[in-house]
């Protein structure tokens, strides 16, 4: 087996001062552990997997109440519970971190010039909007939800509704309103949190009637919080920002709850149904948080820590983890494309950015623009962090030809079900092409073969077969868990089944090959779609693309290749010829589509996750009123094009 190319290494010093390094010199000193490397200590987390996450209380120094007599007192999935008997609370331990030093916040917008929110400016708005909660009569479990873009507003209503026990939700100005109603009605919040405008790609978009209408299609809305903008006198109940977040002398107070309360509730993309309501509990996101963020992010105290995400997207909630590692949270609203693909690259320097998250996408993008972001001064930048989808290894060349040399690329993959990473960075490993460094620290993480063996250096099924305490305590609405275990332990029970086709490879790394469930199966030979993307990324002469494969009767299949040209450009036999040869030469004739047809737009989530499976229930002749949520997609207007297809083909 070929090795990838190696791409960078980390010096002595890298590794000495790497938080992971310290957390195995403490378990040296405090319990007598002692590990020859990465892989032994990830071994020992997931073997000893109760002892490795009581160690993570005693080491982050977790402030609670009561008493556990088992840190899991059942461990069959998905009814797990962690350190049942006590309570604590998320956002308190976001302010015992708080620094007169630096900023809590630095944040920038299309319209706006960079500013800095101080810990002190965090804290009063914080307490100011959380007496407003308690004036209101809110209190422990009742729901907030924030219709906001990434803006300070957004962390300060989110921590005012956590330092109480509230449950907190968000959606982006960019979702449909039916999107929004599909998720905030099912929960039935008591308060909506809201921006009358938002700006992005150098428009600004009216979102008055937006509200009204989340008004009357969610009658448990009691309160409504306008950021900005006027209050529709109309409107019952409805109060300016600005007068919420005022200075007031109130102090910041905490409620402890139990450690499985409810913190948040995330939603899966909904493309081809209601979307799934997921709770994450605080303890389980609050010791995840600080064992990622830490160990595989290596956040540390004093760094600005940056992720480009909008509220709808797990990575905002994530990104909080940063300030949870003693750092200050970077935040930018507004395209990442305007005026144009340097803004971004330029954002690094103006705020000193030493972690810049961003999405495989984005990179693939600058790649194929040819964007030179070290033109740049990036001498703060330290790591790059790369999730949302597959970063081919034309990605992982391009970083450090164009960006840095002596840059950490921190690949990752998880999702909105853990609001984390299963695989991800280790500052003290090599970096290669194409490869994610290595499985997260308590991830049992294994490929499965077809009868349900683990695997090593071959394609299998991603599983994890232990509990974390980040996955959700519940889906809303699921009391029974049928619509959870459905989701995750249905292929098998007791065993959550991820959805992605994945290589552990002999370093002890990872590949991505694709969702499992949009798998090409051509002949009983299996196909991971991000093999096709990746060969077709090469064609210059193509902007985007998206495959399937539709099995027929009589063991046919047809897998038509749909792209999307770049401008000005027109798909001709020749360019079919050279997609064609690309596809054949970086792998196999299997590998190659029956037909390659231009297509006018790919369908995405609304989080930017390419999405096959709609298209393939539409070409398979489902009816696009069942199996397509248009208000789940971010460009809803490309299934058009397919819906035309199917009824011509």
């Amino acid at each position: 087996m070929d090795t990838p190319k190696l791409l960078w290494s980390p010096s002595d010093a890298f590794r000495k001062n790497a938080n992971v390094t310290g957390y195995t010199e403490w378990l040296r000193q405090r319990h007598g552990l002692s590990f020859s490397g990465y892989e032994q200590l990830w071994k020992w987390s997931v073997d000893k997997t109760e002892v490795f996450w009581q160690t993570l209380l005693e080491f982050f120094q977790i402030r609670y109440d009561g008493q556990f007599s088992e840190v899991v007192s059942n461990d069959a999935m998905p009814r797990t519970k962690w350190f049942d008997g006590i309570r604590l609370n998320y956002a308190e331990h976001i302010f015992h971190r708080k620094s007169n030093s630096q900023p809590a916040i630095i944040f920038k917008s299309e319209h706006s010039p960079l500013q800095k929110i101080s810990w002190k400016e965090l804290e009063m708005q914080v307490a100011s909007v959380q007496q407003f909660l308690v004036d209101q009569g809110i209190t422990t479990g009742d729901r907030i939800v924030g219709y906001l873009p990434c803006i300070p507003e957004a962390t300060v209503s989110f921590l005012a509704a956590n330092s109480i026990g509230a449950i907190w939700s968000s959606c982006s100005p960019d979702f449909g309103t039916n999107a929004v109603i599909d998720r905030f009605a099912q929960i039935e919040p008591k308060v909506l949190i809201a921006v009358d405008e938002y700006h992005y790609g150098g428009k600004k978009f009216d979102k008055r009637e937006v509200i009204n209408e989340l008004l009357r299609a969610i009658p448990s809305i009691q309160v409504v919080i306008v950021v900005a903008g006027k209050i529709d006198d109309s409107t019952k109940n409805t109060y300016l920002w600005k007068d919420v977040a005022r200075r007031t002398s109130a102090a910041l107070k905490f409620i402890r709850v139990p450690f499985a309360h409810p913190m948040w509730v995330l939603y899966s993309s909904g493309t081809t149904g209601l979307p799934k309501a997921i709770m994450h509990s605080h303890g389980g996101i609050l010791l995840e948080q600080f064992k990622y963020g830490t160990f595989h992010n290596d956040f540390k105290e004093g760094e600005n820590c940056f992720w480009y995400t909008t509220t709808g997207w797990m990575m905002w909630n994530y990104i909080h983890g940063g300030l949870l590692a003693g750092g200050t949270m970077v935040l930018y609203d507004g395209s990442p494309g305007y005026p144009d693909l340097n803004v971004l690259w330029q954002f690094i320097e103006e705020a000193n950015i030493h972690h810049f998250g961003t999405s495989a996408g984005f990179i693939l993008a600058n790649m194929k623009a040819e964007i030179k972001p070290s033109q740049n001064n990036l001498k703060s930048l330290r790591s790059i962090g790369s999730t949302g989808s597959t970063l081919p290894p034309e990605g992982f060349d391009w970083i450090y030809k164009n960006v840095k040399a002596d840059l950490w690329l921190t690949s990752m993959s998880g999702g909105t079900d853990v609001c984390s990473a299963f695989v991800g960075g280790m500052p003290t490993w090599p970096v290669y092409a194409g490869e994610i460094q290595c499985r997260a620290l308590g991830c049992k993480l294994e490929a499965f073969d077809e009868e349900g063996h683990a695997i090593i250096g071959e394609v299998g099924e991603m599983v994890i077969t232990k509990p974390m305490p980040s996955m959700p305590v519940a889906f809303w609405n699921d009391a029974d868990f049928k619509r959870y275990e459905e989701s995750y332990f249905e292929m098998y029970p007791g065993i959550w089944r991820h959805g992605d086709w994945i290589k552990i490879t002999p370093r002890h790394g990872v590949v991505i090959y694709g969702r499992s469930d949009a798998t090409l199966n051509r002949g009983g030979i299996r196909i991971g779609t991000s093999e096709i993307y990746r060969a077709v990324d090469k064609v210059t002469e193509v902007k985007d693309s998206l495959i399937i494969c539709i099995e027929k009767e009589g063991g046919e299949f047809w897998m038509p290749l749909f792209v999307v040209m770049q401008e000005g450009i027109t798909l001709t036999d020749d360019i079919k010829k050279k997609i064609n040869q690309t596809i054949r030469s970086e792998y196999t004739p299997r590998h190659v589509p029956d037909e390659i047809i231009t297509a006018p737009d790919i369908p995405y989530t609304i989080s930017g996750k390419k999405t096959e499976t709609p298209v393939k229930k539409v070409l398979m002749g489902k009816d696009p009123k069942k199996v397509v949520n248009a208000g789940a997609l971010k460009n809803p207007g490309s299934m058009e094009f397919f819906i035309r297809l199917a009824k011509h083909s």
